[in-house]
């Protein structure tokens, strides 16, 4: 049970944060510091696509988490958010490596920053939907 309200509780989390976070907070800095031309219309997003995809790293954040040993709301945050850096810095210093899409490092500094700070949060809510004794 755990791993199945982690995952659901996350994913709704993820979506949400990330729209607040790339969608409203950090949209000017993303169309300064990334190619925002590999970027899909909001009208042709692939909703199916994204919506699995929070799935999976919620999934994938529970696990962690779990693995862990996460008990309380500040487990929560310090692994979810070392979680997110580790993620963050994995996918943009390859993406950077091979592509033009971020196009300097402070895009990845950022979107560090910003991975830490959502999955810190959701790390919070995973662990506080587990409820006690489980």
């Amino acid at each position: 049970m755990k791993l199945l309200r982690g995952t659901i509780f996350g994913a709704c989390a993820f979506f949400i944060l990330g729209w607040l976070f790339w969608g409203i907070l950090l949209m000017d800095f993303s169309a300064n510091n990334y190619n925002t031309d590999v970027y899909l219309p909001d009208n042709e997003m692939i909703w199916w696509a994204l919506i699995l995809s929070n799935l999976v790293f919620a999934l994938l954040q529970t696990l962690f988490l779990k693995w862990g040993q996460a008990k309380t709301w500040t487990d929560g945050v310090k692994i979810g958010a070392l979680f997110g850096v580790l993620y963050a810095l994995t996918t943009d210093l390859g993406i950077y490596s091979m592509t033009n899409i971020l196009l300097n490092v402070w895009a990845i500094v950022v979107d560090a920053l910003a991975y830490a700070v959502i999955t810190g949060i959701t790390g919070i809510i995973i662990v506080l939907t587990w409820g006690k004794g489980e």
